[in-house]
């Protein structure tokens, strides 16, 4: 992956872009039976067949990338800082949507809302405060989040 230089907002919500190498095939064996998060069921060992992550992580391999977060304006959506977005550029950004967007020359990350015809950036954090579009303002939203890749 070949690091790309970006600039960062205020709250740091971006660290780093970098390209999709659709070159590399990641095929891993899938388990063929579901996982119980709640009361445990009776394990059956077996594997149904491979599953290729870039098949199903990403549909639009010539426009996605990878976005390394930085800063906590996110939190509530599950994305912390050190995480991995996977971004794809191709996908028409809509309500709600988690969006990569340049305003002014600055990345930032942030919700989507679309309401009675005005545009908001939105944190899923209470401690960083909504974005109104304006007309003035020079804003592109550049990508749609489509997972996010954390530690456990």
């Amino acid at each position: 992956m070949a690091k790309r230089k970006v600039a960062v907002t205020t709250d740091g919500s971006i660290k780093s872009i970098h390209r999709f190498d659709q070159k590399a095939k990641i095929l891993r064996p899938l388990v063929g039976m579901k996982i119980s998060a709640g009361f445990p069921s009776p394990a059956m060992d077996y594997i149904e067949d491979t599953l290729d992550l870039n098949e199903l992580l990403i549909p639009h391999p010539t426009s996605t990338y990878f976005v390394r977060v930085e800063g906590e304006s996110m939190l509530g959506a599950g994305i912390n800082p050190e995480d991995v977005l996977i971004v794809d550029r191709s996908l028409e950004p809509s309500h709600n949507k988690v969006v990569i967007a340049f305003i002014d020359g600055e990345l930032t990350l942030k919700r989507l809302k679309i309401v009675s015809g005005k545009y908001f950036l939105v944190p899923d954090n209470p401690k960083y405060p909504a974005i109104e579009i304006e007309e003035w303002m020079d804003m592109t939203i550049w990508g749609v989040a489509t997972y996010v890749i954390h530690k456990l």
